[in-house]
């Protein structure tokens, strides 16, 4: 191909992850110019969004520009990506995984248990809120939006006591040592898709989708899209106070464990996990299906 454009947002973690790509396709022999955008989600920072349209409004401008043939392919954060995209849309490979912790970032505070009784945390998910207020109910949780830096920002501005943001996104911008903790994920689940990155092109690129599986890492897609198919069995809205997060065990079967809370603290934190095989995406969307099964069977709505 003469050119290959990457359609992506303009914050500085979104361009770190676009010129990655474009790293690996230029080593691939091609070339590779990028297209920055602003998204929704970039311009609303007073409202969650879960309020205001969800974590699609970071993608839905950049599928413009594929569908117009303005850019080629489109990178996002896994996560960000709805769990069903629009017609004549496709993922074209899931990335090699990065760190799929969430991490606690304080100035003062060295872990969750060291926040004082009161002490204000901020985050923008309501994932976040359900299982932070399940470690800790003292605690105060308060909205949180803008890119990393802003986040970082307000946080050092003494807006805020702590924040919890994703370790992936701190690592690849180099900011590693602003981790207090990272999370194990039995403590706090991740999000389904937290710290990979999707690739996102029109579905009659066939020459495309082609390229991009060389990209790929088949093991990291397989484990997020039995995620992704809790997300999507359960409703897949951001809305959703929703944990998925899947791991190889030894045997070489699939495990995913889930969580579900209710963000108004009417009900208990639900959790459940289960283990199959998961040989392809069948499999794995099955598998993710049938913990979506047990957070219901569980009271999870």
């Amino acid at each position: 191909m003469s050119n290959i454009v990457i359609a992506t947002r303009e914050s500085r973690l979104a361009l770190w992850q676009a010129e990655h790509v474009q790293a690996l396709l230029q080593e691939r022999g091609h070339a590779v110019s990028l297209l920055g955008m602003t998204t929704r989600g970039d311009q609303i920072l007073d409202k969650s969004l879960s309020k205001v349209g969800g974590k699609g409004l970071f993608v839905k401008e950049l599928e413009l520009a594929l569908e117009e043939g303005r850019a080629d392919i489109a990178v996002h954060s896994l996560k960000d990506v709805p769990m069903d995209l629009p017609d004549g849309f496709v993922l074209a490979c899931v990335l090699e995984r990065e760190d799929p912790r969430d991490a606690l970032v304080s100035p003062r505070h060295a872990s969750l248990d060291e926040l004082p009784q009161g002490a204000v945390v901020g985050t923008s998910s309501l994932r976040r809120v359900v299982l932070l207020r399940a470690l800790r109910p003292d605690l105060r949780i308060e909205p949180l939006r803008g890119n990393l830096d802003t986040r970082l920002r307000k946080l050092d501005e003494g807006q805020y006591d702590a924040i919890v943001l994703a370790a992936a996104g701190l690592k690849r911008l180099g900011l590693e040592h602003r981790i207090r903790v990272a999370f194990d994920p039995d403590t706090m689940l991740p999000a389904a898709g937290q710290g990979a990155l999707g690739i996102e092109v029109r579905a009659d690129r066939t020459d495309l989708i082609a390229l991009l599986a060389t990209l790929s890492h088949p093991r990291d897609w397989l484990a997020t899209a039995a995620e992704r198919a809790v997300s999507r069995s359960m409703g897949g809205s951001c809305s959703m106070p929703l944990a998925a997060h899947a791991r190889w065990q030894a045997d070489g079967a699939l495990r995913i464990d889930a969580a579900w809370g209710d963000p108004e603290g009417n009900a208990a934190l639900v959790r459940v996990h289960a283990q199959a095989p998961a040989a392809d995406f069948a499999q794995a969307g099955a598998l993710g299906e049938r913990a979506a099964a047990l957070l219901r069977d569980a009271g999870a709505h």
